[in-house]
């Protein structure tokens, strides 16, 4: 059995300086493609090239706002001319935003947060999806568990994930046919710095609350979600597209 099935394959992974993107990265590469580690912190990406590399594996990093269509472009152009083909893609990067209900969010989030989580969804498939087509590939979007369900006081990053799953059904159907496969994974409340910075912190009692409403009573880990992308981009999901896959501890089942 091939132990490393990307070998000679090429992957970018967005939002990869820490988390679930940081996951993301390590296993493609631990599974033998190149990473091009994008992110706006250059801080966490050059931790995540490091640790790719003090592994054997090989990657870049390129500082990237997914908000900023002339800086995706530039992203994709980069990785053709660092390793000249790109194969898989985990469309990761994304901010929780203001916490408020519907009628007191905030404009100015609303609109950051939809820019990053879904319209940065759009425009990084909007230049990935052309290197792919040279010889076909795998888009994974990283979605939520609010992708399929409400959230109080979370209006924008719930109707972001929500349109992320829409996007990544739409663009399964438009590519179908030619060697191109979209999913997406929409991860429960998983252990991230994300989630330390919207005040869950362990042993509190909103941190409990959240891990309560799982079924497995615990937050998912940033490696689980990066196993399931790896995953859907390898050729053992062949006949996978347009799934909106579940990694969350049976929070939908309830």
């Amino acid at each position: 059995m091939n132990t490393r099935p990307f070998d000679n394959k090429v992957a970018i992974v967005t939002g990869a300086g820490s988390g679930i993107g940081a996951s993301c990265a390590l296993k493609f590469a631990e599974l033998g493609a190149k990473v091009v580690v994008s992110d706006v912190s250059a801080a966490g990406g050059a931790q995540t090239v490091s640790a790719i590399k003090a592994r054997g594996g090989d990657a870049v990093f390129v500082k990237t706002d997914v908000a900023e269509p002339m800086v995706i472009r530039s992203l994709v152009e980069q990785t053709l001319s660092e390793f000249g083909r790109l194969d898989y893609a985990c469309n990761n990067a994304g901010i929780g935003g203001a916490q408020a209900q519907t009628a007191d969010y905030p404009e100015e989030s609303w609109r950051r947060v939809l820019d990053v989580n879904l319209t940065g969804v759009w425009l990084c498939m909007k230049h990935e999806i052309p290197l792919m087509l040279r010889q076909g590939g795998a888009i994974v979007n990283v979605s939520s568990i609010l992708g399929t369900v409400g959230f109080v006081g979370a209006p924008a990053y719930t109707a972001a994930k929500h349109g992320v799953n829409g996007l990544t059904k739409t663009a399964a159907l438009e590519y179908a046919t030619r060697n191109i496969r979209v999913n997406s994974v929409c991860p429960g409340f998983t252990a991230t710095p994300m989630i330390e910075n919207a005040g869950l912190v362990p042993g509190s009692d909103a941190y409990k609350a959240v891990v309560d409403l799982h079924p497995m009573k615990r937050l998912g880990r940033p490696e689980e979600v990066a196993e399931a992308v790896v995953w859907l981009c390898s050729d053992a999901a062949s006949f996978i597209t347009g799934e909106c896959l579940l990694v969350d501890g049976g929070y939908d089942a309830q």
